[in-house]
C-alpha cells in the first residue's frame, strides 16, 4: 500500500531541495563591468526541473513544481517570473497548471530579456556588440548562452583593450631661492644749521623768523629815542647860551 506524501510536506521539501544544483558548480572567474574578476553567475535553464507531466501529475505535484521554478528564479534575480508564479500559486490549481504548461516560458523569457539589457550599463563596445545581437534573435537558448558565457568573453575583451594606466613622473619642484631682505637706508636728515652759527663761539642759533623781527623794532625804538633826547638836549643848550 503506497503512502500519500501531505501537501504540505511537499511543499516543504520544495523549499529545502535546491532548485538550481548548476550554480553550486564551480565556475572560472569572470570579469563585472569594472574589469574586477568577480565568480561567474550561472542562470538556471528552468526547464530542466519539469520532469513531470502537467496533465497527469497531482495538484499537489503541480504546487512543487511552482516553488522549485520560483525558487530558481530568486536565486538568479530574476524580475516578472516569481511575481507571475507567485499570483498564480495564489490562485486556482487549474490555473496553474496552465500556466506551468505555457505561460511560465513567457514570462522566463520576459525576465532573461530584461536581465540581459541590464547588462548594456556601463558596458564597453565588445558588449554592447554582443547583447545587441542577442535581443535581435529573442531566445531563451540565446538569451542563456550570453549570459553565461557570452557576456565575460565581451566583458574580456574590452577590459583588455583598455589602455593601461602608466603613473606619470611629476617634475621635481626646484627650491627657487628666498629672495633677500631688502635694506632701506633712510636718508638721514640735515642738519638746519647754518654756517654762520657753526662759526660762533656760542654755538647758538640764529635768530631768524620773528625772532629778527622783534629785534629790529626794538632796535628802531631805540635808536628814535636816543635821537629825540639829543635833540631835546641840545635845546637846552641853546637857551642857556642865549
Amino acid at each position: 500500500m503506497r503512502r500519500k506524501i501531505p501537501a504540505g510536506v511537499l511543499l516543504a521539501l520544495a523549499l529545502l531541495v535546491p532548485a538550481a544544483p548548476a550554480m553550486a558548480q564551480a565556475e572560472s572567474p569572470g570579469l563585472d563591468a569594472a574589469c574586477q574578476t568577480i565568480e561567474r553567475k550561472v542562470y538556471k535553464d528552468i526547464r530542466e526541473l519539469i520532469t513531470i507531466d502537467l496533465d497527469t501529475a497531482t495538484d499537489t505535484q503541480v504546487r512543487l513544481l511552482a516553488n522549485q521554478i520560483m525558487s530558481a528564479a530568486k536565486a538568479d534575480s530574476l524580475p516578472v517570473l516569481p511575481d507571475a508564479i507567485q499570483k498564480q500559486l495564489d490562485g486556482s490549481a487549474a490555473d496553474l497548471r496552465a500556466f506551468l504548461k505555457k505561460g511560465v516560458q513567457d514570462a522566463w523569457s520576459v525576465a532573461l530579456r530584461i536581465t540581459v539589457v541590464r547588462t548594456l550599463t556601463d558596458a564597453g563596445t565588445n558588449v554592447k556588440a554582443a547583447a545587441q545581437k542577442v535581443l535581435d534573435q529573442s531566445s531563451v537558448d540565446v538569451y542563456l548562452a550570453y549570459l553565461n558565457n557570452g557576456l565575460y568573453e565581451a566583458r574580456a575583451l574590452d577590459c583588455a583593450s583598455q589602455p593601461t594606466a602608466t603613473p606619470t613622473a611629476q617634475p621635481t619642484q626646484t627650491p627657487s631661492a628666498t629672495p633677500s631682505a631688502t635694506t632701506t637706508v633712510v636718508p638721514t636728515a640735515a642738519s638746519s644749521t647754518s654756517p654762520g652759527a657753526a662759526a660762533g663761539e656760542g654755538g647758538g642759533l640764529p635768530l631768524t623768523g620773528a625772532d629778527t623781527a622783534t629785534v629790529a623794532g626794538v632796535g628802531g625804538a631805540l635808536l628814535l629815542l636816543g635821537g629825540a633826547g639829543y635833540l631835546i638836549g641840545r635845546r637846552r643848550r641853546a637857551r642857556f647860551v642865549a
